[in-house]
């Protein structure tokens, strides 16, 4: 149990007293009639100094406590909010107001009484009966209703939705963002389904994948990095509007925009190009930011952003041109294009093949630059394993990524549907795999049997629910949006 704790033994010492007294100070359950918040909205008009002739019964954790002689104020919160409770040594009787008294902040407590307003306008329950929930044995971090410790926050997220209102706010928000995004997407027609975790082989996007071992079967699997592959067998298959919401998992590093576990929305919908993915995308995150937040104007990092539609639209080389001054398609060798960024004194990380380089130019120094809903679209080639050519630029793939706040959040193709050219970019992602990219595709033999059987012209999308979360809250780091983020060992190097 580690060093000894004496606020610790004193809660134990009290558990063991309650006990002594045949009490369970963890019965199984207590009925409630209201929660705070309905009771603040049916007696708001409660005059103070009155009584309320209701009776109600409500539970939830203390939160505060005085006590002062013969009375004392308790703050009861549950998942609605704040009441307050008033208990007395004439109602109670002096032994069970000792009882009350006794009680701590942090304990969960089921009470009965009367509504009523004190003369000084605090809407209370005079307390009759009351019953311990749950006995705390550790107490709330000081000042609980304003933890900052970041560590504490991340690994003990139970005790920060208890200390900070903006983190259950956020959780909340998340939970309201992936209701109103499965509502859309049910309304327009596509069909929800669930794809395999655990996969034979890894594909759909560029990442290196987690490794397990099924010992039954005695073979290798991997947990997914994307819903993608799946999905497309769903549309050859003829199901022609199909979304996934799921986890997924990529053997990467941390940031604020990283976690190696991940939840992803993922669409496909046949007969559509990714122009179409475009206008059901800004139609989407419209739809969910009114839905959830009342407006599609919101802040994000101290920048007003408007999320109404139409939204700007650049291409891949564009905004490279604008931001660097460089025109990639004059240098179509990395090393051709090394020079350039060497030319134009641009600090930049080395990568491994020409695509990397220059998505390696759109991260450094035109996403910071994209505060306003931007599709980027166009991409080269090398970046789009799976995306279909642009007939007038073989060069260039149907592709767009979408950025708000200075920040990816999604992915979109006109999906790849030649089964032989999709064949030849599985060998091309071998090549760049040989020559030192990790994160390329393996050439998966059963999705190119099922695109042999014909896939039509088929729109994909992808948004990342975290990053969603994150521009729609205001959140600056990932780890703010997701209630358990992958954290280092605690005390590991």
């Amino acid at each position: 149990m580690g060093a000894s704790n004496p606020l610790r033994e004193e809660r134990l010492r009290k558990l063991t007293q309650w006990r002594q007294r045949g009490i369970d100070p963890y019965p199984t359950r207590f009925l409630r009639t209201h929660l705070a918040e309905e009771l603040h909205k049916i007696f708001h008009d409660l005059p103070p100094g009155s009584d309320s002739s209701s009776h109600v019964r409500v539970a939830g954790r203390i939160t505060a406590k005085r006590v002062m002689g013969g009375a004392s104020f308790l703050d009861l919160r549950d998942g609605s909010g704040r009441i307050q409770l008033h208990g007395t040594a004439d109602l109670l009787g002096d032994e069970r107001y000792e009882l009350f008294t006794q009680l701590d902040i942090g304990d969960f407590l089921g009470v009965e009484g009367l509504v009523f307003r004190t003369k000084k306008g605090e809407l209370s329950v005079r307390v009759e009966e009351f019953m311990l929930l749950a006995k705390a044995l550790r107490p709330l971090p000081e000042k609980w209703h304003g933890l900052q410790d970041v560590e504490i926050r991340y690994r003990q997220r139970y005790l920060d939705l208890i200390a900070n209102e903006h983190a259950r706010k956020i959780a909340i928000t998340r939970s309201r963002i992936v209701s109103a995004m499965r509502r859309f997407l049910d309304s327009e027609g596509f069909l929800e389904v669930e794809t395999p975790i655990l996969q034979p082989l890894y594909g759909g996007a560029a990442a290196k994948p987690f490794t397990t071992y099924h010992n039954a079967l005695n073979m290798t699997l991997y947990l997914r990095i994307s819903d993608e592959l799946y999905l497309k067998r769903l549309i050859i298959g003829g199901l022609e509007k199909v979304y996934e919401i799921g986890k997924d998992f990529r053997n990467e590093g941390i940031s604020t925009k990283h976690n190696p576990e991940f939840t992803q929305m993922e669409c496909y919908w046949a007969y559509a190009d990714y122009y179409d993915m475009m206008a059901l995308t800004e139609r989407m995150i419209s739809h969910i930011a009114t839905e959830v937040l009342g407006s599609t104007k919101i802040c994000y990092q101290g920048h007003e952003i408007d999320l109404t539609p139409p939204w700007q639209r650049i291409t891949f080389r564009e905004a490279i041109l604008a931001y660097t001054g460089i025109d990639i398609e004059r240098y179509p060798t990395l090393s051709e294009l090394r020079d350039a960024i060497a030319r134009h004194k641009l600090s930049l990380d080395p990568q491994p093949t020409w695509g990397k380089q220059v998505d390696e130019l759109l991260k450094t120094y035109v996403e910071p630059k994209l505060i306003q809903p931007t599709f980027v679209l166009d991409y080269p080639i090398e970046l789009s394993p799976l995306a279909k050519r642009k007939s007038d630029n073989p060069r260039l793939v149907e592709r767009f990524e979408p950025f708000i706040g200075a920040m990816e959040f999604g992915n979109a193709f006109s999906e790849l549907n030649d089964p032989i050219d999709q064949r030849e970019r599985f060998l091309a992602q071998e090549a760049l795999h040989r020559a030192g990219d990790e994160e390329t595709q393996p050439l998966d033999e059963d999705f190119l049997t099922a695109l042999e059987y014909g896939m039509p012209p088929t729109g994909g999308l992808g948004i990342g629910i975290d990053r969603l979360t994150m521009i729609l809250t205001d959140a600056p780091s990932i780890r703010e949006v997701i209630l358990f983020p992958t954290l280092r060992r605690e005390g590991g190097a």
